[in-house]
C-alpha cells in the first residue's frame, strides 16, 4: 500500500516502514523553543543531568513573543535562556530578528525534516514538506536531550485543491473556509496533506499560511509534498543542496479526502471567539473597528505587505482606526523597505512594530482596550489572546484588514479598490 507524506517522512526518520497508528522513535533534524516557553523547557532539560543538548547546533532559543521586553520579568527570562546558550552551544535568535516560524522557514527548515518546537505554531514548516509539529516544554526538554523524539504516526485527511483563487481571495480565506467547515477540533491528531491541480500555483508564502493554520483544526502538521516551487524557495535561501523530492504514494490510504474549488471561495472572516466561527466577509461589513492588525507567523510576510501597501497605497487610515504593522522578520522588513512597501503603510498612517509576534499574543505592543474590535491576519481569536478578555478578535487576510482600516469598519477588500 502506498504511503502519505506524514508516513513517508517518519518512515524515513525512524528507519522503518510506518503506517498510521504506529509508535515510532524518530530522528530530530530541529529542535527550538521561544521566549515565554524557553524557560520553562530550559529548566526541565537541566533536570535530565544533561550538559548540552545532542545537537546544539540544531537547537535554536528564539526571543520574539516579547522582544523587546515589556518588563523586568521577561527581560531576565531573556537574559536566562542567552546565558543558557553561551553555556551549551545552541542557537540564540535575538532580540528583532522575527518570529520563530517565519525563521524556521527563512533559514532552516527543508523537506523530510522532522522539526519540533514548544509552540504550537510549528506546524508552518508543514511548508516546505517538514514533519514539523509543536509539544510541550518536558517533551521538547527530552528531544533537546536525545535528538530523538517519539510519535504516533497520524491519519491523513487529504485536502485537494483545484482551480485559481479569484481576485482579492488569499491563503488565509481558505483556511478559514476550511476550519470552519470541519470545526476547530476536526482534524485531532490528524496530517492535513495539501494536494490537487492548484499546488503548481500556489507559491511558498501561500503554503506556509496554509500550514500554519492547520493546528487550529486541530492537525498534528500541515504538509505539504516538495516540488519545484519548493526547490527554488531553498535555492534562493541558499539551501539547494537541501531539497530532496517529496510526493505522496499513489494509492495512499486517506482517512477522508475534502475537495475544494478556490475558484469558489469569497474573503472569509472569523468571528469572536473561536477560529471556526466562521462567514463571508460580506456577511459582516459594517462592524466598526478599532484596531487593525498586519502581521504574525500567519500574514507577516512579505508578500501579505504587498498585498496590504497596495491597498493602502495614496489613502489613510480612518481616524479612529489603529493601524500595526509587524514585519515577520527583518529579512521581510528589509525586502519590504527595499520595495517602498513601509513608505505606503507608514504614509496612510500604520505604526511600524519591529520583526516578531507583537500585539498577537497579549504581552504588548497592541493591547485593545474593553469593548474594542481587533481586526488581525493572526491564527487564533479566543477570548482574551491578545491581553484582554473585554475585547473581541475578528481574523481576516491582510486584503480584507488593509480594506477595513480604510474605512473603520469591516469591509470586503474587493469594494475598496
Amino acid at each position: 500500500m502506498g504511503k502519505t507524506l506524514a508516513e513517508k517522512i517518519l518512515s524515513l526518520k525512524s528507519r522503518g516502514d510506518v503506517k498510521a497508528g504506529d509508535i515510532v522513535v524518530s530522528d530530530v533534524d530541529l529542535v527550538f523553543v521561544q521566549d515565554t516557553t524557553g524557560p520553562l523547557t530550559v529548566r526541565q532539560f537541566k533536570e535530565t543531568g544533561c550538559e548540552a543538548p545532542a545537537r546544539a547546533r540544531q537547537t535554536i532559543l528564539f526571543l520574539d513573543h516579547a522582544a523587546p521586553s515589556p518588563g523586568k520579568e521577561l527581560a531576565n527570562d531573556h537574559d536566562f535562556l542567552r546565558r543558557f546558550a553561551q553555556e551549551t552551544g545552541c542557537l540564540v535568535s535575538e532580540v528583532g530578528e522575527g518570529v520563530c516560524h517565519q525563521l524556521v522557514a527563512e533559514q532552516f527548515a527543508n523537506p523530510a525534516d522532522v522539526i519540533v518546537g514548544a509552540d504550537s505554531h510549528t506546524v508552518t514548516a508543514g511548508g516546505l514538506g517538514a514533519f514539523a509539529t509543536g509539544m510541550g516544554s518536558s517533551d521538547i526538554a527530552a528531544a533537546m536531550a536525545l535528538g530523538k523524539t517519539w510519535f504516533r504516526v497520524p491519519e491523513t485527511f487529504r485536502v485537494e485543491l483545484s482551480g485559481s483563487f479569484r481576485w482579492m481571495v488569499f491563503a488565509k480565506d481558505l483556511m478559514l473556509y476550511l476550519i470552519g467547515r470541519i470545526g476547530a477540533d476536526g482534524a485531532n491528531y490528524k496530517a492535513l496533506e495539501f494536494g490537487g491541480t492548484s499546488l503548481k500555483r500556489t507559491g511558498i508564502p501561500e503554503r506556509l499560511t496554509m500550514a500554519n493554520m492547520a493546528v487550529e483544526a486541530g492537525a498534528k502538521v500541515g504538509l505539504f509534498p516538495s516540488d519545484k516551487i519548493t526547490r527554488d524557495f531553498l535555492t534562493d535561501h541558499g539551501r539547494a543542496n537541501r531539497y530532496t523530492p517529496l510526493h505522496p504514494d499513489a494509492g495512499a490510504d486517506y482517512e477522508r479526502v475534502i475537495s475544494i474549488a478556490l475558484d469558489r471561495l469569497e474573503p472569509m472572516l472569523s468571528l469572536p471567539h473561536t477560529v471556526d466561527n466562521v462567514s463571508p466577509v460580506t456577511e459582516a461589513k459594517g462592524v466598526k473597528v478599532q484596531q487593525a492588525f498586519i502581521g504574525t507567523c500567519t500574514n507577516g510576510r512579505l508578500e501579505d505587505l504587498a498585498v496590504a501597501a497596495g491597498i493602502l497605497r495614496g489613502k489613510k487610515r480612518h481616524p479612529d482606526t489603529r493601524l500595526l504593522i509587524a514585519p515577520a522578520s527583518r529579512q521581510v522588513l528589509a525586502r519590504a523597505i527595499e520595495e517602498g512597501h513601509i513608505a505606503s503603510l507608514v504614509d496612510a498612517g500604520a505604526t511600524l512594530l519591529p520583526p516578531g509576534c507583537a500585539a498577537c499574543c497579549g504581552i504588548h505592543q497592541g493591547v485593545p482596550a474593553d469593548g474594542e474590535v481587533c481586526l488581525s491576519t493572526a491564527n487564533r481569536n479566543f477570548e482574551g489572546r491578545m491581553g484582554n478578555p473585554a475585547a473581541m478578535i475578528y481574523l481576516a487576510s491582510p486584503a480584507t484588514v488593509a480594506a477595513s482600516a480604510i474605512r473603520g469598519e469591516i469591509t470586503d477588500p474587493r469594494e475598496a479598490i
